[in-house]
């Protein structure tokens, strides 16, 4: 019960990060937030019965780094549409190439990272773009994390839909 997701905004209303119900109402009940959506649960104590909060807003601006999309292939996959970045088709079946090789110095990093075919990956091989004369479709560089990525799994759940106009997304489910 305790559990269900809340959705935590800054002092100027940009998203910062989820919680659950009891750390809501710690914030809430020391005033360093305030409650601007109500869940669809109803906490009971002895006394009261309390709606649970959904969206709460903080009451003094958190400075926080940009949040980063995590480095895995899978990312790597999508940042690149599944598209080989060498030849251009697109596959299910595909590999993560590093434009300078590791031996050579090549960092395990997003601006190193593309995906490729099997056929490109060994064509390829150990050796640099050049040596290979080989080019890349587009240069490869981080994706920015937006909402979606931060908050995606959790505007699945229909009871989080009030989350969608403080994400400023459409009540269109996409």
């Amino acid at each position: 019960m305790f559990n269900a997701p809340v959705l935590v905004l800054n002092q100027n209303y940009e998203p910062l990060n989820v919680c659950d119900i009891r750390r809501a109402f710690t914030l809430l009940g020391a005033d360093k937030a305030e409650l601007l959506e109500r869940n669809h649960q109803v906490i009971h104590t002895p006394t009261l019965a309390i709606a649970a909060p959904s969206v709460i807003r903080l009451i003094y601006l958190v400075k926080r780094p940009r949040p980063r999309v995590k480095l895995s292939r899978r990312e790597v996959f999508a940042r690149d549409r599944h598209t080989c970045q060498y030849c251009g088709a697109t596959s299910r079946d595909l590999t993560i190439d590093h434009i300078t090789p590791k031996h050579r110095g090549g960092r395990h990093e997003w601006e190193n990272l593309v995906a490729a075919c099997r056929n490109c990956n060994h064509r390829k091989g150990s050796k640099t773009l050049a040596e290979a004369r080989m080019a890349l479709l587009r240069e490869p560089r981080a994706p920015r994390a937006d909402v979606r990525y931060l908050f995606g799994s959790y505007l699945a759940d229909e009871q989080n839909d009030p989350w969608r106009s403080y994400l400023f997304l459409s009540d269109a489910r996409s």
